[in-house]
């Protein structure tokens, strides 16, 4: 037998940002060959990035992954095997492969056989699947090499692969490998962040090694690659149905090495493309590997943690990538621009216990222009303004939340009163007229203006600061337009767009009470989880909330993720609910049922145009309403008139 040792990495990428991936690239092999690491395996099209979309249709993107490979990355893998990802294209097809390196030279190149289609996932429309058993010849750097559905045999080690996708169809690749006497499999994957996602990699990766009878190596993305979809850096490495090495999620390094040391049998292979790498003999079957599973994996709130956690480092790569020089944020004092707002200040919290205030002061160097802040709370006040702007129906429970939360968390806050600004568009408006707006008359615009009026303030501190504008409006809202296109959805991102409305207040409720591990709760967020939603554009006296302008947003989260996630037409909606427990707890009769059932599916047809104008989100489940990259819906359509009219 042969005693090998494997890796995993993960690695933050981003599209088209050859120096920093390659820089990347060769910190993860300098440090592999530290460890005395024999087989190394990296994420899918990591050369690249992933997310590059349409610019996989360039050839000079498909050109340019391929001579990096060979002048700048090969040359630094003597004494080591490693496995590249890379598009490549093949008599005027592209693939999105693996490379294998050993000790310096090329073997060849494998292809994906599965390719991802659904959710944010549109692979087929620029690459091509391999099939299954084939191989052809590529002529690379004037060598001919093996493309395909290819092994090698590696020190005598026979390797194969599954790419991502792979892995999750039913006849996986990896029944033919056991097959062909595969005795490692790599997995260079590319698998976006989604509650509860790690738990089914795991499952995969167990399998994978069952199948084969072996070692079984994942790689993966980590960070905020391309905008939307953040990646958990989930690395993981399994022997015979056991995970004997796991490495850190959401870390805030750009490379993390998880390895293990296995022993492997020497297989002889007739098919297996053949290399030499020099690897000690063994006579047991040794497994040494290391977990590094914070104690936050295996908390009863785990949805709660990852929330946190996930899109922390979102708006951390997000920032950094984007050159911004941090947030501003018009903070309402309710629980979605609170929930923006503490997220800012979570994403130093973790990334000063990762990488220390200096680490983390040198990734953000661009955000400073004098001396860097000297603790952590000083830092949230150097990246996050908050500005918390008034109006007549403004009242001061939120402006005393908004405040005691900046406060709290170590944010600037400034206050402005934007009553003259709105004044002056209804006097402008009224003049047109030649009448006084009233809120009978004119209930919709008059509240709008003032969402909008708030906008042009704030950015243009984002403008002087030169930062990111943070928009808060939430999935709930986004499912039925209730926001003001060009007032609070305004900004450059959306990160909690990607979320339900009753999770959100959950989730400050735990923040307030217990907050993440090895953190401090934040008890000021009493005085926002104290309130009822509301918009706060209508005169105080009527009381205003969010859940009597559209219905409880448990009801209308549930109505949501039947209609569109389950893509339930309105009388299958009406079934299902009748026999809820959550309508039965709200007592609600079904007169009231299809009321709510009609309301959601007038709003979401009617607002599509807003959902497609909306500010880029973050990918957290499989619920998202993002027109770009899951849910499709026509601007135009008629409506459902029929299927609700068929209700009664």
């Amino acid at each position: 037998m042969k005693r090998m040792k494997l890796a995993a990495a993960a690695l933050n990428q981003t599209p088209i940002a050859w120096e920093q991936n390659c820089q990347n690239i060769l910190s993860a092999i300098a440090q592999a060959k530290a460890q005395q690491v024999d087989l190394l395996c990296l994420p899918e099209l990591c050369i690249s990035g992933y997310g590059c979309e349409d610019a996989f249709m360039s050839q000079g993107v498909l050109a340019t992954s391929l001579e990096l490979l060979v002048e700048d990355l090969i040359p630094h893998t003597q004494c080591i095997a490693v496995a590249f990802g890379l598009p490549m294209r093949i008599a005027g097809r592209t693939y999105n492969a693996a490379a294998m390196v050993v000790d310096g030279q090329l073997k060849g190149f494998v292809a994906k056989q599965n390719l991802a289609g659904d959710g944010l996932h549109y692979e087929p429309r620029w690459f091509t699947a391999w099939p299954a058993n084939e191989q052809t010849l590529v002529q690379v750097a004037g060598n001919k090499l093996p493309f395909g559905d290819v092994t090698f045999r590696i020190g005598g080690v026979h390797v194969g692969f599954e790419i991502c996708e792979d892995a999750w169809v039913e006849e996986r690749p990896a029944t033919r490998l056991a097959s062909r006497k595969v005795d490692v499999v790599l997995n260079p994957s590319a698998s976006h962040f989604a509650f509860g996602k790690h738990q089914v990699r795991r499952q995969l990766l167990v399998a994978g090694s069952q199948i084969i009878q072996g070692a079984y190596v994942y790689a993966n993305l980590v960070g905020n690659e391309a905008g939307r979809a953040i990646y958990d850096g989930d690395t993981m490495i399994g022997v015979d149905g056991v995970v004997v090495a796991s490495g850190p999620r959401f870390s805030y390094l750009d490379v993390v090495l998880t390895t293990a040391v296995v022993a492997v049998p020497v297989t002889e292979s007739l098919t297996a493309v053949p290399s030499e790498l020099e690897l000690s003999e063994t006579a047991e079957p040794v497994t040494v590997g290391a977990t590094e599973e914070c104690a936050w994996e295996t908390s009863t709130v785990l949805k709660e943690e990852e929330f946190a956690r996930a899109l922390s480092l979102a708006l951390f790569d997000y920032m950094r990538k984007s050159y911004s020089r941090g947030f501003v944020l018009s903070l309402s004092g309710g629980a979605d621009s609170a929930t923006v707002a503490v997220l800012v200040k979570l994403m130093i919290d973790f990334a000063v216990k990762e990488i220390g205030l200096s680490g983390l002061a040198h990734r953000l160097r661009h955000c400073f222009e004098g001396s860097v802040p000297e603790t952590p709370k000083k830092l949230v006040g150097e990246l996050l303004w908050c500005v918390y702007q008034t109006t007549r129906n403004s009242s001061e429970i939120t402006r005393d939340a908004a405040e005691s939360i900046a406060h709290a968390i170590g944010a600037r806050f400034y206050e402005l009163n934007v009553d003259g600004v709105v004044e002056e568009y209804k006097s402008l408006v009224s003049g047109v007229l030649q009448r006084k707006l009233t809120w009978d008359r004119d209930d919709l615009a008059l509240q709008n203006i003032q969402a909008r009026g708030r906008a042009p303030s704030v950015w243009m501190l984002a403008n002087i600061k030169r930062g990111l504008l943070l928009a808060t409006s939430n999935r709930s809202e986004a499912a039925v337009g209730y926001t003001t296109m060009d007032g609070d959805t305004c900004g450059g991102i959306s990160p909690i767009a990607g979320i339900d409305k009753a999770f959100l207040r959950e989730w400050l409720h735990w923040l307030e009470i217990t907050g993440p591990e090895g953190g401090e709760p934040i008890s000021e967020l009493r005085k926002v989880n104290a309130q009822q939603p509301t918009a706060e554009l209508r005169p105080p006296e009527e009381n205003q909330t969010d859940e009597s302008d559209l219905m409880p947003y448990e009801i209308l989260d549930l109505i949501e993720r039947l209609a569109i996630r389950d893509k339930m037409m309105p009388s299958e909606v009406l079934r299902v609910l009748q026999q809820h427990e959550l309508i039965a707890s709200y007592k609600a009769d079904r007169r009231q049922v299809i009321d709510w059932i009609k309301r959601f599916f007038q709003l979401w047809s009617r607002n599509q145009w807003k959902r497609e104008r909306f500010a880029p989100s973050f990918h957290v489940d499989d619920e998202n309403l993002d027109p770009k990259t899951w849910c499709r819906f026509p601007i135009l359509s008629g409506g459902f008139r029929r299927e609700l009219d068929a209700l009664e």
